[in-house]
C-alpha cells in the first residue's frame, strides 16, 4: 500500500531527492563517457590493421 504523507520511498526531502537525481544523472554520464573512451582508443589503436587481417 502507498502512503499518501510521504511522496518518495526513501522519506527524505525534496531537495535530498534532487541531489541524488543530480548524482545519478552524473554518474550515467561518466559511465557513458567512460564506455566512448573506450570504444575510440580501441578504434584508434585498430587503425587500418582492421583489413589486414587473415580470415
Amino acid at each position: 500500500m502507498s502512503d499518501p504523507v510521504r511522496p518518495n520511498p526513501f522519506g527524505d526531502s525534496d531537495a535530498e531527492a534532487k541531489a541524488r537525481r543530480g548524482r545519478n544523472i552524473a554518474l550515467a554520464l561518466g559511465l557513458v563517457l567512460f564506455v566512448i573512451l573506450i570504444f575510440v582508443v580501441t578504434i584508434v589503436r585498430l587503425g587500418g590493421n582492421v583489413a589486414d587481417r587473415p580470415f
